[in-house]
């Protein structure tokens, strides 16, 4: 869940302009409500939000706040984490359901902002946030950096401006309902969120809050259009996705039950804790694909896309997309998306008669380990004097980085000195430095180890104990 990509972003629709609808979005900006939570969850030592990726603005953090990170407001933080497990996505949820000055802007209940916190929590908590702004002189921080937040905006608006919106319209059939509203979250390295507000009047507020994982050499935030645009293009769909299944889940219950069950490991490794959300993320991540093809992406960038997805386990999205296809070639017959669902609740019959077929074929495709020179994974005496060691796999890797984990003991992880590629690319060499008679382990795994055509190793732990 540290790069989470857990967000809804829903597309703003205004009114009608002599008789014809203009789509218009709200520009990019900095909310100093999500900043404050952010800020404060910081102080409390919440890993989510102690990113210090944009390193130019989290010291800034650090110099004004330490003094406060004993306030009462933290030692409450800790306790509900603690007790309640409020985090991620909580926090972001009750950023948007406060004002400018930290009031409430709908009741609050057991369930709203959300669960996690509980009415009484929730209302002290906002007590509690108050005083904390004013004692911390939070106020004087947000105007030292109102250019710095202005910067960022400005930015963020190449990314925002390469989105054809009217595909959207276009492809679903339908124009969403809800007001949309991108902020740039500065804080929260790569973790993104997607909290919603309904108020009593019936309106609904859907934000998209990108995080900031990406500087530039002179450590200011860098939105390049490769790291940022994917995101943008990806949350955009839910607003158009989400509410069919919500309609209606019933009819795909069965069979998303037994898809989650197959690929539960790589859902919850992505924070998708049940069917739902995982069919809702199918559709949206096949839909982008779409988007792609619709635009004309070449092959080598939307046959990566799909690798992609495959790696994260969505194993039928290159039947879902056929689908989607045979939907947009039949708009007489079905004008919304909505209209095809009874088509898609079919097809899932079969995709979920096939999942062991899918990730048979796909684990075909992976590069695997096949050998270690220096001992066996798992041996017990390996000379503590070993200074590398090299991992051979059956087809070349693409080359480019490398990606190892932690095992189950943090303490149990290598002195790693330097990593290399053999120049044919199928074996990879690691330097390091061990003690005697010690316990070792770490994992290898498909983030960067991977074929040049992007299909991800499964996870590969390496164990042993020097002598």
């Amino acid at each position: 869940m540290k790069q989470l990509l857990i967000i809804v972003f829903i597309l703003l629709v205004t009114g009608n302009t002599f008789g014809q609808k203009t789509n218009t979005l709200d520009k990019p900006k900095v909310d100093e409500r999500i900043e404050i939570l952010s800020i404060v969850f910081r102080l409390a030592e919440s890993e989510e939000y102690s990113s210090k990726r944009f390193k130019l603005y989290t010291d800034k953090i650090e110099n004004h706040y330490t003094p406060y990170k004993n306030h009462e407001l933290i030692e409450f933080i800790k306790t509900l984490r603690n007790e309640n497990g409020v985090g991620y996505d909580a926090v972001m949820s009750m950023a948007i359901h406060l004002d400018n000055q930290l009031n409430p802007l709908v009741e609050f209940t057991d369930k709203i902002p959300d669960e996690r916190w509980g009415k009484d929590n929730a209302n002290e908590f906002v007590r509690l946030l108050k005083k904390f702004y004013k004692e911390s002189n939070s106020k004087q921080f947000f105007k030292e950096n109102e250019k710095l937040y202005s910067d960022i905006s400005t930015r963020f608006l190449p990314v925002y401006e390469h989105l054809d919106l009217n595909w959207y319209t276009k492809f679903y059939g339908k124009e969403p309902n809800e007001k949309f509203v991108i902020i740039n979250g500065l804080g929260n390295g790569g973790g993104n969120y997607g909290p919603a507000i309904d108020f009593s009047n019936g309106k609904r507020e859907v934000y998209a809050i990108m995080g900031t994982w990406k500087t530039d050499s002179l450590g200011m935030a860098d939105f390049t259009i490769d790291s940022y645009f994917p995101t943008l293009l990806h949350e955009f769909n839910h607003s158009f996705v989400n509410y069919l299944l919500e309609k209606n889940p019933e009819p795909f219950r069965k069979n998303g039950e037994i898809l989650y069950k197959a690929v539960e490991n790589e859902m919850q490794n992505q924070a998708y804790g049940n069917w739902e959300t995982m069919l809702n993320e199918a559709l949206v991540r096949t839909a982008v694909i779409k988007y792609m093809k619709d635009h004309n992406f070449s092959e080598v960038e939307i046959k990566t896309e799909i690798n992609k997805q495959l790696n994260r386990g969505f194993l039928w999205i290159e039947e879902l997309l056929a689908e989607l296809e045979r939907f947009d070639q039949k708009r007489n017959k079905y004008p919304t998306l909505e209209s095809y669902m009874p088509n898609l609740i079919k097809t899932y019959d079969t995709y979920a008669s096939r999942i062991d077929l899918y990730n048979e074929n796909f684990d075909k495709k992976r590069p695997k380990i096949v050998s270690i020179n220096e001992f066996k994974n798992g041996e017990q005496k390996v000379k503590h004097s070993l200074n590398k060691i090299t991992i051979n796999f059956d087809k070349p890797l693409l080359g480019k980085g490398h990606s190892i984990n932690y095992g189950e003991d943090e303490d149990a992880f290598p002195d790693f000195k330097k990593i290399t590629y053999s120049e044919d690319k199928k074996s990879v060499t690691i330097e390091w430095e061990l003690k005697e008679n010690k316990n070792y382990e770490f994992v290898l795994t498909g983030l960067s180890f991977k074929s040049p055509e992007g299909i991800s190793i499964k996870d590969y732990e390496i164990k042993f104990k020097t002598k």
